[in-house]
């Protein structure tokens, strides 16, 4: 279980930089952000073993940071 924590939380500090560095029109419509954390979900799966919806989870990260 904490395994899966740990592969977790390093696939969220790696999503966030990928997310950061992107031109902030790409982070300004829920389009852009959408297919971003599809693509980040489907390119991390293996931290998300146990998680029911890597998706939702990884929207939860980033819709904060989201500049709408």
């Amino acid at each position: 279980m904490a395994h899966v924590r740990e592969k977790q939380r390093e696939a969220r500090r790696k999503i966030i930089r990928q997310w950061a560095k992107l031109p902030k029109e790409k982070r300004q419509s829920m389009e852009g952000i959408s297919e971003f954390a599809r693509t980040a979900a489907q390119q991390n799966e293996h931290a998300f073993v146990r998680s029911r919806d890597p998706y939702q989870k990884i929207m939860g990260w980033l819709l904060p940071r989201a500049h709408l």
